[in-house]
């Protein structure tokens, strides 16, 4: 029998870890439950709102209870019709590649949908090692590309990755990593030259022109927001043409207006990858990723192929209707005016607060780096505190980066003027709080 909603949370605390993954992190020391739900705030199950920071990792992109994808899964609902799988015509399924090819300025582009992030990124690079017949693939350090074989093969961060083996031979590349010595006082374009030149290396000495691709995301997730500078892709995307090596953006989090410059991405880049991956927000919750690529990668596999769950008629019926809000109300301009004023706000109180070592981010995708005031080390123990501080002021966010020691932020891009001086106002108050704590 389930308990309630209200239960302590203790008590379910106690039943989640008797048989859910020691490895499956929860946030806070006091881990909460989310109850409910509406606009940009939720509430946990001892009655405490809370201004949502960060959307169930980037997910709930246009809030809570949006009455527009709320009444679109209702009348899918209404048809008796769930699932039927991939086997059959499915409307909006079409209806939303459609949009897709449209939106991602991809010659020709076609639409394969699959139920999450991961799975997106492992039919990417089937059909990248497919059309180059190789399993040798370029990717980032420092990045995060999901949690399954393949995937965490791509993966440059050690603290999400379980086996030193994978199904393909991976070399990383720079592009994130402006904190190493070697590239300290560099400009962007000092920077960018730096790392092209690698790039040239890692071809002529441990992977030649056999290379099927590289995967990239355009700012790094779990890496904390971490983003090469604007152009590196471009002059990377040079030299992956001289051997016809494919590009793949992953775009699962950086997609549909977030960074506020760019639809998605890679755009301000200024280049069109052959592929990029999809997930979390389209749906504003419903499950649903995929991948869209040029048509003749798309179509080049001759093994018979489906996605059972992919194409769902509900997930589709949200991500639909959430794509057609994001785009209706000009959801990208609003991402960009509410982080302009947040980044702005965070870098502007910086200055004062030595346990801030860097503020980034573009639009609603921003961060803040903690480290030891004493020696400047990366120090994850601020992360937590200002986690915590945070929560208790009414403000979820989350965690990342390399060292552990990033805050991450990715609000609704339906943040309104007075939400966005609301979690900026806490988030300085969190941070005087925590740099008072590592300077006592």
């Amino acid at each position: 029998m389930s308990e309630p909603a209200n239960t302590p949370a203790p008590s379910l605390l106690r039943r989640h870890r008797a048989v859910m993954p020691s490895w499956m992190a929860l946030n806070y020391a006091e881990p909460i439950e989310i109850v409910a739900g509406k606009g940009n705030r939720v509430t946990d199950a001892e009655g405490n709102g809370y201004l949502d920071f960060f959307t169930g990792i980037l997910t709930n992109m246009i809030g809570y209870d949006v009455p527009e994808v709320r009444e679109a899964v209702e009348r899918q609902l209404a048809t008796g019709i769930v699932h039927t799988s991939t086997a059959y015509l499915l409307r909006g399924q079409v209806e939303l590649a459609e949009k897709i090819a449209r939106l991602s300025r991809i010659p020709d582009a076609k639409v394969f949908f699959t139920t999450s992030g991961t799975e997106a990124n492992e039919a990417a690079l089937l059909l990248a090692a497919y059309a180059r017949r190789t399993d040798q693939v370029l990717a980032m350090r420092q990045s995060y590309h999901g949690r399954s074989f393949a995937a965490v093969g791509v993966t440059g961060n050690r603290a999400w990755t379980n086996l030193s083996y994978s199904p393909l031979h991976v070399h990383f590349l720079h592009g994130a990593d402006r904190h190493l010595p070697q590239f300290a006082g560099l400009s962007d374009e000092a920077y960018i030259d730096a790392c092209v030149q690698d790039l040239r290396h890692v071809l002529a000495t441990a992977a030649g022109a056999d290379v099927a691709a590289l995967i990239a995301e355009p700012i790094q997730g779990v890496g904390g927001f971490t983003m090469a500078p604007d152009g590196l892709f471009a002059a990377y995307k040079e030299v992956l043409d001289e051997h016809g090596i494919l590009f793949i953006s992953d775009e699962v989090q950086t997609g549909w207006g977030r960074t506020g410059q760019g639809f998605f991405g890679i755009e301000n880049h200024g280049v069109v990858p052959d592929m990029m991956t999809f997930a979390k927000g389209l749906a504003n919750g419903f499950t649903v990723g995929g991948v869209v690529a040029r048509g003749e990668l798309m179509d080049a596999l001759h093994a018979v192929g489906l996605s059972t769950f992919g194409g769902n008629p509900i997930s589709m019926a949200a991500g639909n209707a959430t794509l057609d809000y994001v785009l209706d109300h000009d959801l990208q301009a609003n991402a960009a005016r509410q982080g302009e004023t947040i980044i702005g706000g965070l870098r502007a109180a910086a200055g004062r607060l030595p346990v801030v070592r860097d503020v980034r981010g573009k639009g609603l995708m921003f961060a803040v780096e903690l480290g030891d005031p004493a020696t400047g080390e990366p120090s994850a123990q601020a992360a937590t505190a200002l986690m915590e501080a945070a929560r208790e002021r009414g403000l979820l966010v989350g965690k990342g980066g390399l060292y552990g020691n990033v805050v991450r932020m990715a609000p609704p891009l339906t943040l309104t003027d007075d939400e966005a001086a609301e979690g900026l106002n806490i988030l300085i108050e969190s941070l005087e709080a925590v740099n008072e704590a590592a300077t006592s």
